[in-house]
């Protein structure tokens, strides 16, 4: 008879016959209570009163019996702590026993108790239990370390079980290696610190590559990924590794196939590009994930998610199997639909042709979603591959010719983006397309139409009539659409000046005056300013050529694609989002990135040696002895960027003018209501649209470039500079000047740890030589994600410069306000509760001497740097402002400023928990107000 049974009863006082049956003498009877205590308990009944009975049936010898009160006992203990330090005994005396399956059972049962009495009593049991002779009770006491961990991490790294689950990696049990491999990696994913002990090196990864054979399916999933956590300190050594891991890719268990795919990808990186094993790589990597395909559904789906990420990544794995991806008539909607997303990336001129034929099969299907990709994926072709562009284009046209609505729509939004690519190649079909606009009515396809329409207005000569026809009904229409509309009548005005006066005069009324839509508006206005002042520059504007668009516009971004190869057979892989990004509560936020390649021997074997003279050079009376300097400044390589500068700089774009100057805008020129009482501060009278009437934009402020290294301390070379923050960004604006006598080149440059962790967001790319007697501006852009270490003073910059002759250094110090960064508008509320919690002996008084302004010009001079006015107020004849800003390190500092009307002396007040930023921030204010 099966245990059904329990879970039928429907007795009335049932936990009172339960409680009489648990306290009898008959051994199975006992068994058959608590066997309906657990029915009950599994189907949500409390039972938590019968804690004590059940806990007296813990003594014996019946293991199932045994198991079930275990079992009760994990439920309950939490709600019952007293109570559960009463089976402390027969734990202790459970790891002891002669069955190594009772001894496990105590131990595991132990581990899911989290209750912190009960944690000091499990040291010693579990210490033993990690020494056990049965490999089964030592891989179910590695799992409990990882537990414990869980609850109380610093009483494992103090009784050193860390230690003890390093060792049990060189275990002769591979199953023992395997929980062994999967504790250490949980307890990485949140305590940093625990990285020293636990720490994988050459030794340990020939271990796990030794167990990797001989372990289950699972186990060989831990082993791999932790694996694929190592880094290899040479191309040969991972070379090794990548061919004692192939042969799991021909596993049966996808996850052990992609987590293999996982280490094969990422130890790639550091071979040779066209080396001979590469190839045998790529070739061994296709069958895999071509099996992976002949699986369930949802295997297949998650598989085809990460052979995206895999074929953008190597599209040479996978671009002779075009056929697999080709859809089958049942498969599911999400199948279909990433077979269609791979299909497009290994289009190439080799297959376009049976791919067209597959496409405009599936253009006929009856699943909408799947024929409109369908479509779609026409049109990316077109654009992919250049030499069949016509044949897609002439399918496209056979498709509207179905008058099927959505296919259609799709079409044309398509066809837009093929005449961006292919301008003046196949406008002869737009009269096909006008034809159907009637026809047309989601936002996207309409949008993309009067984009046709307006143009090519000088080939359409019933343009004004079809964009009057959009126009009837303009208030009802999506933004996209409005936008499109007001942008296509304003190019057919300036084709065709004489008969659209006054379509062009209705558009810009809409716009303007009519319409509630912010960016409907302002466009509105620029358009109606520019016509009205210039038409000649309206032209150039508007009727401007435009860039081609690219192949492929829906590529992840290039380090973002490296942390996902990092993850895949991960959900992150799955998401396409980095770990991070749906995973809340993670203590360890180390990013996963893709080895650097290794040119011979060790990784960093190929850096220069620091030059000799180096030491002996005259050192700058500002900075400290070149020994001083933490981190090596002098590991930079002359002939451009090393691969871990690379991996350090996300490739950003880089400008040698300066980046163009930034700052939000108060567009609707509102400040916030009165706070304690008074006025809030006024805005920008114009509801910042003063720049279009030809009024000056807002400039933060920029101090003047200053000598940081002279030439005759730069061997000819001179620096000089200065610091702006633009567009969010920190800018360290350079000039360097020749003063030698032979060409410079090579330049390179990095900066020590810093108070604000101020790094190069990108490596610094002067393109020629810089010869004798010239002089360059480079803007470089810089990143708060350095290391941090506090400076004395505490804006204090240390920097190394290198070039072909030498390495030169300086140090500098950063504006503060040039960390002011632009989410330091703090709510009044928040603002009022702040003041009032940092204490009174925080607060600091400063006198700014001789400012000719008034609050009002205060006021936007302080918000053009970040410095945001919360409310203003009139107490006794004298203006207040009450100020917030905060600093890239996530300080907030608060400023109370009084201005006494005739008196241009200010009293500046400054509040903050942190009182190390005030001298920075005093200066700041007075370089800002004396601008």
């Amino acid at each position: 008879m099966t245990d059904s049974k329990y879970f039928t009863t429907t007795k009335k006082g049932e936990v009172f016959e339960l409680k009489t049956e648990l306290q009898s003498d008959k051994k199975e009877k006992k068994k058959e209570a608590v066997k309906k205590v657990i029915a009950s308990m599994t189907v949500g009944k409390d039972v938590s009163a019968l804690f004590p009975d059940v806990l007296n049936c813990i003594q014996t010898d019946n293991l199932e019996l045994k198991k079930l009160v275990y079992l009760y006992l994990m439920n309950y203990a939490k709600s019952q702590p007293d109570m559960a330090i009463m089976a402390v005994n027969t734990f202790v005396r459970d790891c002891e026993d002669s069955n190594p399956l009772i001894r496990a059972l105590a131990v595991r049962t132990m581990g899911c108790i989290r209750v912190d009495k009960i944690i000091d009593y499990l040291c010693q049991p579990l210490r033993n239990c990690l020494k056990d002779e049965d490999p089964y009770v030592r891989k179910t006491a590695a799992v409990c370390v990882a537990k414990l961990h869980d609850i109380n991490a610093q009483l494992v790294e103090d009784q050193g079980f860390l230690d003890q689950l390093r060792d049990l990696l060189s275990d002769s049990n591979p199953m023992v290696v395997a929980n062994a491999v999967a504790a250490i990696s949980e307890i990485l994913e949140t305590s940093p610190t625990a990285q020293q002990v636990l720490e994988m090196n050459s030794s340990t990864i020939n271990k796990l590559l030794t167990a990797l054979n001989e372990c289950t399916e699972w186990g060989q999933v831990f082993i791999l990924d932790a694996i694929s956590n190592y880094t290899p300190k040479d191309d040969k050594e991972a070379q090794s590794i990548c061919e004692r891991v192939t042969p799991r890719l021909a596993h049966a268990n996808a996850a052990v196939v992609l987590s293999a795919v996982k280490v094969v990808m990422k130890f790639m990186e550091m071979l040779e590009a066209n080396s001979e094993y590469i190839s045998t790589l790529v070739k061994k990597l296709a069958p895999p994930l071509v099996t992976l395909l002949s699986a369930e559904p949802e295997i297949q789906y998650v598989a085809l998610r990460n052979i995206n990420l895999v074929v953008q990544k190597r599209p040479e794995i996978l671009k002779n199997e075009m056929k697999v991806f080709f859809v089958k008539y049942n498969d599911p909607i999400y199948v279909k639909l990433e077979k269609l997303d791979i299909m497009i990336r290994l289009t190439s001129q080799a297959n376009i042709a049976q791919v067209l034929a597959e496409l405009k099969e599936y253009a006929t299907e009856v699943d909408v979603d799947f024929v409109r990709k369908s479509v779609r994926a026409i049109g990316r072709c077109a654009i992919k591959v250049e030499p069949a562009a016509e044949r897609c284009v002439s399918t496209l046209l056979d498709l509207i010719q179905t008058k099927v609505n959505y296919v259609v729509q799709e079409a044309i939004v398509v066809i837009k983006d093929i005449f961006r690519k292919y301008p003046n190649k196949y406008e002869s079909i737009i009269a096909t397309l006008c034809e159907n606009l009637d026809t047309l009515d989601e936002p996207e396809a309409r949008a993309s139409m009067i984009w046709i329409i307006g143009e090519y207005a000088e080939r359409i000569d019933n343009a004004d009539e079809l964009l009057e026809s959009f126009l009837e009904g303009f208030q009802d229409e999506n933004t996209q659409v409005q936008l499109q509309l007001l942008t296509a009548i304003v190019k057919l005005f300036l084709k065709r000046p004489t008969d659209t006066q006054d379509l062009v005069q209705q558009v810009l009324s809409l716009a303007t005056q009519d319409s509630d839509n912010p960016d409907l508006r302002d466009r509105g206005y620029i358009y109606w300013r520019l016509l009205s002042t210039d038409p000649a520059a309206a032209k150039e504007v508007v009727l401007a050529e435009k860039p081609l668009i690219s192949e492929e516009t829906d590529l992840i971004e290039p380090t973002l694609l490296d942390e996902l190869i990092c993850n895949i057979s991960s959900l992150a892989s799955v998401y396409h989002k980095p770990p991070n990004a749906f995973v809340e509560g993670s203590k360890s936020s180390l990013r996963k990135i893709l080895p650097p390649r290794s040119q011979s021997g060790n990784v960093g074997d190929d850096q220069p040696s620091p030059p000799a003279e180096a030491p002996s050079a005259p050192a700058a009376t500002v900075i400290p002895g070149v020994d001083s300097l933490i981190g090596d400044l002098l590991d930079m390589d002359l002939g451009g960027p090393s691969m871990q500068q690379q991996q350090m700089y996300p490739p950003q774009p880089t400008s040698q003018t300066p980046v163009q100057g930034g700052g939000g805008m108060d567009l609707l020129g509102e400040g916030l209501d009165s706070l304690l009482g008074g006025p809030a501060p006024s805005g920008d009278s114009l509801g910042g649209l003063g720049d279009i009437f030809g009024m000056p934009t807002a400039q933060s402020y920029v101090p003047p470039q200053e000598v940081w290294l002279p030439a005759s301390k730069g061997k000819g070379l001179e620096v000089t500079g200065t610091f702006s923050r633009k567009q969010g960004n920190v800018i360290m604006e350079l000039t360097f000047a020749n003063k030698a006598m032979q060409p410079m080149t090579g330049f390179a440059i990095q900066f020590n740890k810093n108070s604000f962790g101020l790094m190069p967001a990108s490596p610094i790319n002067i393109p020629s030589a810089l010869l004798p007697n010239q002089s360059t501006s480079y803007s470089l852009q810089l990143s708060t994600m350095g290391a941090v270490q506090r400076m004395d003073p505490l804006a204090n910059l240390q920097v190394a410069i290198k070039n072909n002759i030498d390495v030169f250094y300086f140090s500098c110090l950063v504006p503060m306000h040039a960390l002011f960064v632009e989410d330091g508008e703090m709510e009044k509320r928040v603002f009022l509760a702040t003041w009032k919690d940092i204490p009174a002996q925080n607060e600091v008084q400063h006198e700014i001497c001789n400012v000719q302004h008034n609050a009002d010009t205060i006021s936007q001079k302080l918000k053009n740097n970040n410095v945001f006015t919360i409310a203003k107020r009139n107490v006794e004849g004298q203006d207040m402002l009450y100020q917030s800003l905060k600093l890239t390190n996530g300080i907030w500092v608060l400023a109370e400023l009084k201005i006494q009307p005739n008196n241009p002396n200010f009293m500046l007040s400054l509040k903050a928990r942190a009182m190390d930023v005030y001298q920075g921030i005093q200066q700041a204010f007075d370089n800002i107000l004396h601008n």
